[in-house]
């Protein structure tokens, strides 16, 4: 083996050591991202990829700064964005997120973005109205 054939084999070791964490989170926000509208807890998605749940925990908080919890929070509220903006109630919305309480979603979605599920909507409905009467307005 020449020497650099050692170094490109201990660069490697060092780059991709940590590729097994790195495929265990990132199948897991997949999992989540796939399926942000079920019932998804920590015991769960642990055992999907075969890993601790407290271990996962740190993994996942280590490489995406967050939670898996409020990563799907965050998915959740994401996704309940478009759907008001396409015009679905904000009951359908609250379910079809995977969201149990319609309280707790109305909270949550009023402290992530500062406005009720409702004035959200009604602002994004307005927007369009504008929108399409006027056309948007490009500043140069």
């Amino acid at each position: 083996m020449t020497f650099y054939e050692k170094e490109l084999y201990r660069i490697r070791s060092i780059v991709y050591s940590n590729e097994g964490q790195i495929n265990t989170v990132i199948g897991i926000r997949n999992y989540i991202e796939n399926n942000y509208d079920v019932n998804l807890n920590l015991d769960l998605l642990s055992q999907i990829q075969f890993v601790s749940k407290y271990h996962l925990l740190r993994l996942f908080k280590k490489y995406y700064g967050q939670t898996p919890r409020q990563y799907l929070i965050n998915k959740r509220i994401e996704k309940s964005k478009e759907h008001l903006k396409n015009g679905m109630s904000v009951t359908e919305t609250c379910f079809a997120v995977g969201f149990e309480s319609l309280g707790s979603f109305s909270t949550l979605f009023k402290t992530k973005t500062g406005k009720s599920p409702t004035k959200f909507q009604k602002e994004q409905l307005s927007r369009s109205i504008i929108d399409s009467k006027f056309g948007t307005l490009e500043y140069k």
